[in-house]
């Protein structure tokens, strides 16, 4: 609701500095330059979700997503100890890390809402797990910042990868940061 009033804000406000400064003309055509552009930035944005959707589901289809769970077994264990006694979750969870990789924050969101519930069970709180898993999601380690590059790519970008290394470094950073935080934490306020 707060961003409907900002939007109607911003517009009016436009509209109002247009008419004083004589430049509505303007204004119009910059609002519709700008609806096309968003346009065109949404379908190179959407082809590219849906093509590493698609491979996520193919993955799925074809058992790779077994073998990735149990590559990814170890390390979700010691991250979601709870995991290892239901196999839904860590599958859950193999899947939802699997997308972030990848960079798609969107075909990780259903796995990611799946894990949490099963992580949280029936508690009214969350615990250990739920929080590491909100944390990980957050701070997303990324191998190939997907949505990010479709983006640059729709926006004229040569080379819409070079920022491979910085994305890879800040989204080390981020985790390792985030994890840390989230185990002190979790430690300090121990119920």
């Amino acid at each position: 609701m707060a961003m409907a009033w900002i939007w109607t804000i911003m517009v009016l406000v436009s509209l109002v500095f247009g008419i004083f400064n004589g430049t509505v003309e303007a204004v119009g055509t910059a609002a519709l330059e700008g609806a096309s552009e968003a346009i065109k930035l949404c379908f190179g944005i959407g082809g590219a979700i849906c093509l590493w959707s698609g491979i996520m589901e193919v993955m799925r289809s074809s058992g790779i997503l077994n073998g990735l769970t149990k590559i990814l077994r170890r390390p979700l264990i010691l991250l979601f100890p709870t995991a290892e006694r239901k196999k839904s979750a860590l599958d859950a969870l193999s899947l939802n890390v699997s997308a972030n990789l990848l960079g798609l924050g969107n075909a990780a969101t259903p796995a990611g809402i799946r894990a949490a519930t099963l992580l949280k069970g029936n508690s009214d709180t969350a615990g250990d797990d739920l929080c590491t898993l909100v944390v990980l999601n957050t701070a997303s380690i990324q191998l190939i910042p997907t949505t990010i590059c479709a983006v640059r790519a729709a926006a004229g970008s040569v080379s819409a990868f070079d920022i491979l290394p910085a994305v890879w470094i800040t989204s080390a950073l981020s985790v390792t940061a985030g994890l840390t935080a989230a185990r002190f934490f979790g430690k300090v306020w121990k119920d």
